[in-house]
């Protein structure tokens, strides 16, 4: 028989009422800003990190400091934010649930565990390292949302030895939702970075629909390494090592007719020039977002232009947070290096450097400091990098201009080598606000905190460009049910 709060639900949304969304482990809102562009209404949040709680909230409630505030989801009840939000009854609240428990806590749940969660909704408390996850679910339970999407890192296919999309699908089908999962590459759908991540889909049973992902916008060919961490992922598909992975679906590849994916030049090109660093005007501190850098009078790419004019988002002035990190020791070396230099490539040049240094010195002095003295180490510390090229290959990486940005990630939060811009005579990492472009999100979209705060939640972030042809996705079930209306549902009705 149908769930009540299910066909009140298709009723509302029939009537004209906009899908409502709740987003856990929210970060800044990546998820839901591609919901928000498909015309889903962002009902609530639940973020634990105060910077990236504020920035939700500024940007989807602005002037509603409840919606600001950093929520612990291990000590929040379904109902206690449903009353402080305003939300009505739990089971009836919202239509979509999405988000991304960390997958750290993926390891250790398992299907037993994920049973006695269905069996009882408070076995959470019994295992504090899945917690995360677990709470994640008994939200899924309180709510009993239309749909849900999860998002997560490709290994969660195969983490150590378990494929939790499976895990969580069986789990979910026992709830009494129909679900599917595949890993998404961002390049595919318009996000100008080469981000793999895992999609599942869910939707209510009663809503007698099939779970589909979206087709690719965008065409490119994968670098070998992206090739190969998805076959990681798969591994454990294909050796059939849990049984038959009944939720798995194998994405549409990209056609090679569609629109190039987003290079890095056009997502960034039109963005104003930061050279004061390479004039001795930056200073080591805080940079908080005071400044307006103002856009040049360039003509903006397709890409570009999305970013200043996506609805509600707009912008025509200039960018707040185009700032950078204070790297001195660095810049000569970032100007040095070619497209697609890693570390080892980059120790090796300024190994050079250093050498370099130390002939002009003999040339100029008549000598220069012998090897291991104490003015020789600090020329070569003040030039070379002191990390083992062996265990951080990929610590530093300059950007190919030509070719979508490899994956921005959290660490962007300690530092900013991974993606060092690439036009040579500016010589520095990316700025803030090039992350959040590489992102796709748009100018328009604010971030609260200082630059490592602001750093953290980008790389956080689900792309808001990929979200959104999830969300789209979502909509068109919504839109299929809410057309046919109770109708759609009297077979189970009278089940």
């Amino acid at each position: 028989m149908a769930d009540a709060s299910v066909l009140t639900r298709i009723e509302r949304l029939q009537s004209g009422g906009r899908p409502r969304v709740l987003d856990l482990f929210s970060g800044c809102g990546g998820l839901s800003l591609g919901f928000h562009a498909e015309g889903f209404e962002i009902a609530a949040a639940v973020e634990f990190d105060p910077a990236a709680a504020a920035s939700h909230g500024a940007n989807f409630h602005p002037g509603d400091p409840r919606h600001a505030r950093p929520r612990d989801i291990t000590k929040l009840r379904p109902e206690g934010l449903a009353d402080e939000l305003d939300l009505g009854q739990v089971d009836a609240a919202v239509d979509v649930l999405v988000g991304g428990p960390p997958c750290q806590a993926f390891a250790r749940v398992g299907r037993p565990k994920l049973r006695e969660v269905a069996e009882h909704p408070e076995a959470f408390r019994l295992d504090t390292r899945a917690r995360l996850y677990l709470d994640y679910l008994k939200f899924v339970q309180a709510f009993r949302p239309l749909a849900l999407v999860m998002e997560n890192v490709p290994d969660v296919l195969n983490h150590g030895g378990q494929n939790v999309g499976e895990e969580t699908r069986e789990f979910l089908e026992s709830i009494g939702y129909a679900t599917r999962y595949t890993l998404l590459n961002a390049a595919f759908y318009g996000v100008p970075q080469m981000r793999e991540r895992m999609i599942l889909i869910a939707v209510r049973h009663e809503l007698g629909v099939d779970v589909s992902f979206p087709s690719p916008t965008h065409f490119m060919q994968l670098p070998s390494g992206y090739a190969g961490s998805r076959q990681v992922a798969l591994k454990l598909l294909k050796g059939n090592l849990l049984g038959n992975a009944q939720g798995y679906v194998a994405a549409e590849p990209p056609n090679k007719n569609l629109t190039p994916a987003v290079t890095a030049a056009e997502a960034l090109g039109d963005l104003p020039v930061i050279t004061e660093h390479l004039r001795g005007e930056l200073r080591r501190g805080v940079r908080r977002f005071d400044r307006v850098a103002m856009y040049p009078t360039l003509s903006p790419t397709d890409y570009a232009r999305l970013m200043r004019e996506w609805p509600d988002f707009e912008n025509n002035t200039g960018v707040l947070d185009h700032v950078i990190r204070y790297l001195p020791r660095d810049w000569k070396l970032f100007a040095r290096l070619r497209p697609g230099d890693q570390y080892p490539e980059a120790h090796a040049v300024a190994v050079r450097m250093f050498e370099e240094a130390l002939a002009k010195l003999k040339s100029e002095n008549g000598s220069a400091p012998r090897r291991d003295s104490a003015a020789w180490e600090a020329l070569r510390a003040s030039i070379v990098p002191p990390y083992d090229t062996g265990k951080f290959p990929n610590k530093w990486r300059k950007m190919e201009p030509n070719l979508p940005a490899r994956t921005l990630m959290a660490h962007l939060g300690k530092d900013s080598y991974s993606h060092i811009h690439y036009d040579s005579t500016q010589a520095r990492t990316i700025s803030v606000r090039e992350a959040a472009r590489l992102q796709s999100f748009p100018d328009g979209f604010v971030f609260r905190g200082a630059m490592n705060a602001a750093f953290r939640q980008i790389g956080n972030a689900v792309p808001p460009l990929l979200a959104r042809a999830v969300a789209r996705e979502i909509a068109e079930i919504f839109a299929k049910v809410a057309g046919q209306g109770r109708r759609h549902l009297s077979r189970f009705a009278t089940a």
